[in-house]
């Protein structure tokens, strides 16, 4: 299931009067990134991952608008949950998109195809926005299947018509083919997924290695991946690319304070905490560093991880070099409760305190949307 042009869709249902226009959804119009286009603006070029400006050109009269990842989340858990209710095998892929296992489900609720009708029926009504659908013996082949016919498609690929319906695709449909392998399979006389199935394996396997096996095999519509329905997630992070490159020290706390507050608030939601704090520094020229520190214990609190940045930041080159991008993430997750508690009197006042304070501030954006309050010092 893959929700249709979700960012802007979710963007035309909080404004009816967006329907029917070129809605493009992204960073900062100097410097930012394109995350998601209407159908309307898909009309004019545009694309997900292109540049602001280049979209700006292609289309002057689009609505540009900035992400409300926190409006997206909060649509995405409905919508999820309307999933589930048709099977419990739910494999998210993304934010709008995911895959379902629904073998368990026929005797109880019909057909696949009937299934598949229901769910879009269901979160159309309860949410006013359209799904697309691939249903296939494979994860690969529903994949291909649910951008077919967007939008609000249902895409049938019956177990005996999977080479039928993959071989005429292009090449650029598979999963793994950027434009550097699709340039070394088009040497090959490959320029589709069935010229792909006719290449002997051992030739694939001298040129991609491993990779050119599984090509091999999913050319043939051969995937065997199980849906799972639970991934671990590994870490929490936020970036941002900035309309000007950033000389200023100061500025550059201030954004960092921002990202620290995004990413603990993001793991109190999810109730984990971290040890390990990592700095991402983008220069002017594209030179990007990391730097790192793992900590005694796992922290979710925003000011502890922003002190934890301000101590990298001091082995950058912020204040000397034009900076483009900051991100603050987080790692070596554990599930909250789990690092060694202290009983309340054992607590540190001021940690207990900051815990409680947190909870009071979530409790308010939880509300009223994210950044309903936040540091003075993030006002301007």
């Amino acid at each position: 299931m893959d929700m249709d042009a979700f960012y802007p869709s979710v963007e035309v249902l909080d404004d009816p009067a967006l329907k029917g226009k070129p809605v493009i959804v992204g960073g900062s119009r100097k410097r930012g990134v394109v995350a998601s286009a209407s159908y309307e603006a898909r009309k004019f070029g545009i694309h997900s991952a292109q540049q602001m400006v280049t979209a700006m050109r292609l289309c002057p009269e689009g609505i540009f608008l900035p992400v409300r990842m926190f409006r997206y989340k909060e649509i995405s858990k409905k919508i999820f949950e309307i999933f589930r209710t048709f099977s419990p095998l739910v494999e998210p892929v993304s934010i709008d998109e995911a895959f379902l296992d629904i073998s368990g489900s026929a005797r109880l609720l019909g057909s696949s195809k009937e299934i598949a009708k229901k769910i879009k029926d269901r979160v159309v009504k309860e949410t006013g926005l359209t799904v697309s659908a691939g249903v296939a013996p494979s994860k690969f082949v529903a994949k291909i299947a649910s951008d077919f016919e967007k939008p609000d498609g249902l895409t049938m690929v019956f177990p005996d018509h999977v080479s039928a319906f993959l071989n005429p695709l292009t090449i650029d449909r598979m999963w793994g083919v950027g434009k550097a392998t699709k340039q070394v399979l088009n040497h090959l006389n490959v320029q589709t997924i069935g010229d792909l199935s006719r290449v002997p394996v051992n030739i694939l396997e001298r040129r991609f290695g491993r990779q050119g096996r599984k090509m091999h095999l999913l050319s043939m519509g051969m995937d065997d991946r199980d849906v799972v329905p639970f991934h671990e997630i590994k870490s929490v992070g936020h970036e941002e690319t900035f309309s000007k490159d950033m000389l200023d020290v100061d500025q550059a706390r201030k954004a960092i304070l921002s990202l620290s507050n995004k990413v603990s608030y993001r793991m109190r939601q999810g109730r984990t905490t971290a040890r390990t704090i990592t700095l991402k520094v983008k220069y002017s020229d594209f030179v990007r560093i990391t730097r790192s520190t793992t900590l005694l214990k796992a922290i979710d609190d925003g000011l502890e991880i922003y002190s934890a940045c301000c101590d990298l930041l001091e082995n950058t080159l912020i204040g000397q070099r034009p900076v483009r991008l900051l991100g603050v993430s987080v790692s070596h997750l554990e599930p909250r409760g789990t690092e060694s508690q202290m009983s309340l009197f054992q607590q540190e006042r001021g940690s207990q305190k900051r815990s409680e304070l947190n909870t009071a501030l979530d409790s308010i954006n939880d509300k009223f949307g994210y950044d309903t309050v936040r540091p003075g010092t993030l006002l301007e």
